[in-house]
């Protein structure tokens, strides 16, 4: 019961860091990377499984935070496969994700 109560905090928590994060991007970049920084941390200390929209916004490889259209390429596929392709700056990085079905939500 206790450790529900403290995943639901870190859940809440993580949630408002990396909504600060992206607020914060355009203007300091250096204070948005510490507080996805952070923000993963706790997840990570209290085993918490971040959502798929907040997992997209770490790069696979270097882990770092990835400011879409900041220091990412987003590219869209020009194959029958519908797809974007997204590109770290920091490590160059290039990886796949893959639109199905017709809502397409960028």
């Amino acid at each position: 019961m206790r450790r529900q109560i403290s995943k639901d905090i870190a859940k809440e928590r993580v949630g408002i860091l990396i909504a600060n994060a992206l607020k914060e991007a355009h203007a300091n970049e250096k204070i948005a990377n510490e507080q996805a920084y952070l923000a993963r941390k706790i997840a990570m200390r209290l085993r918490v499984r971040l959502d798929y929209e907040i997992r997209q916004l770490f790069c696979k490889k270097c882990k770092k935070f990835i400011i879409p259209g900041r220091n990412s390429r987003i590219r869209v596929g020009r194959t029958n496969t519908k797809s974007i392709r997204i590109t770290c700056v920091k490590c160059g990085h290039t990886y796949h994700k893959i639109l199905s079905g017709r809502t397409w939500n960028f």
